[in-house]
């Protein structure tokens, strides 16, 4: 192993109530690229925050060195001065402002009392070129994909002289091509001597690309695996970070024959007028009582937009064809009609639109159907505690109380936060839109042991899904998305990732 540049020796964070991290130690090796994994909760984003400053020397117990000295980091610019630099799973841009503003923007060059911008869009083409993005640096960030904007953040950070980058869940939002393309990068930075710690739940990434791999548990070092040593491979990492073995991530359900048809949708168009074009082009397709129905697709082919437009059509689409629940004709103009029927839709972005990350965990189960807890006009706190600890012990939420702020969860059990909020309304159609992004193998197996329950009790649910092991894993039936319009249906049976792609491409 080569000269440790990082050494982080007995770290221990504790939060009210909460030890996040006990006793925690590893070391990343000069030019390698170490990935950090775990479940959500066990520690990973905490321990990369005590690196990165965030949480200041002195707020937890334990060393950091780092190029062999000891450091006593108190804010973010005290590791960026050191040579660390840290990216979010949530993007840290302006998207108003420049891509050179972007990048330059906390360290502009002068000359004299005045900003050298001749220099610093000179400079950003340079670092554009670094990360082989060829685009105009004067493109406003907002107009860029997000693929883009990842590259964008990693510019900024190389224009700092970075020695350590620190990524956290960077391919989280990134479809194949982008999330291969940063992965080819990361191996090119480490050519030019940039050491790289990814944190990641795609297991497949993580064995593709790292050096070493540690595993965090619970807030504890569990291990360090060389891939060198043919130490890293999926049943290991999965063993490890759940602490049991699971044989199978998707379990397994007897695939019954389904009933009657709960929903049907026949020519269905939505054209966006925040756009000026369709969205969706005379989609037919049917939900049986007892299934799971997949819908498969490339990011931007429409199966979000598929989502939106039946559950009430919040965002305003102009819509043409028939909807059916139960052999009934609906019209749904606003989300409280779909719930009226029968149908809830748990969205993608939990954190932007699924949840009140300040509110409490009872407030956000509540959230969907609270006439059903008033009285009067006024909340019955007691019947509230009541129904939160319900969802709490059947869907397995970990967090000490229902009244801990959702803020504080982690994404896996956040994500079983939102799927009780709208289990609380009592649907018959439940549409799920990426209901495991972002989250750990262990919390995904939970999610789909509850969808399986669900099923079984006579729900019908839509899973909208980007990761095909998943849409193969949990399916009954799958249907592919593209470019607005479905363009295939494969019933479980014959369905392979192949046919998937060769559909989804069309």
């Amino acid at each position: 192993m080569n000269t440790p540049l990082l050494e982080m020796k007995n770290i221990t964070k504790e939060f009210p109530g909460v030890k996040a991290l006990s006793n925690v130690s590893f070391q990343v090796a000069e030019g390698e690229i170490h990935c950090l994994v775990g479940e959500n909760g066990a520690g990973k984003s905490t321990l990369m925050k005590v690196l990165s400053g965030v949480y200041p020397h002195g707020s937890y117990s334990g060393d950091i060195l780092f190029g062999g000295e000891i450091q006593q980091f108190n804010r973010i610019s005290d590791s960026e001065k050191a040579g660390i630099a840290i990216i979010y799973q949530e993007l840290a841009l302006f998207p108003e402002l420049t891509v050179y503003e972007n990048i330059f923007i906390s360290h502009l060059t002068t000359k004299g009392l005045l900003v050298d911008w001749n220099e610093i869009i000179k400079n950003a083409g340079v670092m554009l070129k670094k990360v082989r993005l060829n685009i105009n640096p004067a493109m406003k960030v907002k107009d860029l994909g997000v693929g883009k904007q990842q590259l964008v953040e990693i510019a900024k950070a190389l224009s700092r002289d970075v020695k350590l980058l620190i990524l956290d869940e960077p391919t989280a939002a990134l479809n194949e091509d982008d999330s291969e393309n940063l992965l080819s990068l990361l191996r090119d930075l480490k050519k030019h001597g940039v050491t790289c710690i990814m944190i990641s739940h795609k297991l497949k990434e993580v064995i593709e690309i790292a050096d070493t791999v540690t595993v965090l548990r619970d807030g504890q070092t569990i291990c360090t695996l060389d891939a060198k040593k043919g130490e890293v491979n999926e049943h290991v990492l999965i063993k490890h970070m759940v602490g049991r073995e699971i044989d199978n991530v998707y379990p397994k359900r007897a695939h019954k024959e389904p009933g009657e048809v709960v929903l049907e949708v026949r020519n269905w168009n939505a054209y966006d007028p925040s756009v000026g074009r369709s969205v969706l082009k005379n989609v037919n397709f049917q939900l049986k009582k007892g299934e799971i129905v997949g819908f498969a697709g490339l990011m931007g082919s429409g199966r979000t937009e598929l989502a939106l437009s039946i559950f009430g059509n919040s965002v305003g689409y102009k819509i043409d064809g028939e909807l059916f629940v139960k052999g009934d004709r609906k019209n749904f103009t606003h989300p409280h009609d779909a719930i009226d029927a029968g149908v809830a839709y748990v969205t993608e972005d939990r954190k932007g639109d699924g949840l009140i990350l300040i509110q409490d965990v009872k407030q956000n189960i509540s959230l969907a159907n609270l006439i059903e807890l008033a009285e009067r006009g006024v909340i019955n706190d007691n019947a509230e505690i009541k129904v939160a600890n319900e969802y709490k012990g059947s869907l397995n939420i970990k967090t000490p109380s229902v009244e801990q702020k959702v803020g504080n969860l982690s994404g896996g059990n956040q994500q079983k936060v939102s799927l009780g909020k709208w289990l609380f309304v009592k649907p018959d159609i439940l549409i799920l839109d990426e209901p495991t992004r972002g989250i750990d193998v262990g919390a995904k197996y939970e999610i789909y042991t509850i969808m399986n329950r669900l099923v079984d009790q006579g729900m019908s649910i839509i899973m909208i899904s980007s990761e095909l092991p998943e849409i193969l894993g949990m399916s009954d039936k799958i249907y592919i998305v593209s470019s607005g319009k479905i363009t295939g249906e494969l019933p479980i049976e014959e369905a392979t990732q192949e046919k998937i792609m060769q559909l989804a491409t069309n």
